[in-house]
């Protein structure tokens, strides 16, 4: 592809390192912005920036949030007694949707898999058992996509908190197996959680 700027060719090349985006589309979205008012393309990149530099991880839970304390986490009117296992705030977002879902939640950050070099100590596993440890845990749901990955992670997470003796299920199987919680409509991952299974009884 020539470019008749190297600058156009720079932000073509930054915008088509984004997932699911070639050169084509980038030099569109690029040419795009060119033609937006000047401070509409600010107000983007003002954003990002701030998204950037200011982002924050939640102190309890490790999903996305403005302050140390999720708004999720902070809202007494959760059951803090029963926490949802998600791969990342995306699925967080998901569940939310439904409705369905009163308790909090525990993003991982990812799932087991060492073909990408992800292993246990990659996730947020240890500050889950930690607060398993803290006695004040009722339930464990595992809510990670039905995948070879997502499975391996259940299963790990499960052998870690055995010992504990708490109540452990996953989402019912109303997600078709190898599908990410971020594409099923809200009905049925609504339906998935209300209808949970004990987890040892789903392997």
């Amino acid at each position: 592809m020539n470019f008749s700027s190297k600058l156009l060719e720079n932000a073509v090349n930054e915008v088509s390192q984004l997932p699911g985006i070639g050169k084509r589309t980038a030099l569109r979205l690029v040419l795009h912005l060119l033609k937006q008012p000047t401070s509409q393309t600010h107000q983007l990149s003002k954003a990002l920036n701030n998204l950037v530099d200011a982002i924050k991880l939640c102190e309890k839970c490790h999903n996305i949030s403005d302050v140390a304390i999720c708004e999720i986490c902070s809202n007494y009117a959760r059951n803090s007694e029963i926490i949802c296992v998600v791969e990342d705030v995306r699925d967080v977002m998901a569940i939310e949707n439904t409705a369905q879902f009163k308790g909090l939640y525990h993003v991982l950050g990812g799932k087991i898999s060492p073909i990408e070099g992800i292993g246990p100590q990659n996730l947020t596993i240890d500050s889950l058992v930690e607060k398993v440890k803290g006695g004040t845990i009722k339930e464990i749901i595992f809510a990670l996509s039905s995948t070879i990955e997502g499975d391996t992670t259940n299963f790990y997470i499960f052998k870690q908190l055995e010992k504990y003796k708490i109540k452990t299920s996953t989402i019912a199987r109303g997600i078709a197996v190898g599908d990410e919680l971020e594409y099923a409509d809200e009905i049925t991952l609504g339906r998935s959680i209300v209808n949970r299974i004990p987890f040892d009884k789903s392997f």
